[in-house]
């Protein structure tokens, strides 16, 4: 599971990379800098990727209350 103290220590590499999380969510790490939220799932078989939002306007912790 991701945390996120791994999330902000994550640098842009030359290529685009993945720090996977659970159940097929995972944030990919942009050359660019950009952090963004994916999800992972199969549609009739095929494999499919969702963009969700970006990081950190979803975080890992929770708003309180």
């Amino acid at each position: 599971m991701l945390t996120d103290i791994e999330i902000k220590k994550a640098k842009p590499k030359d290529k685009a990379y993945k720090l996977s999380d659970a159940g097929g969510l995972y944030l990919e790490i942009t050359p660019s800098g950009g952090k963004l939220w994916r999800i992972a799932y199969r549609f009739i078989g095929k494999q499919k990727t969702l963009y969700l939002s970006n990081y950190p306007t979803i975080t890992l912790k929770p708003e309180p209350s």
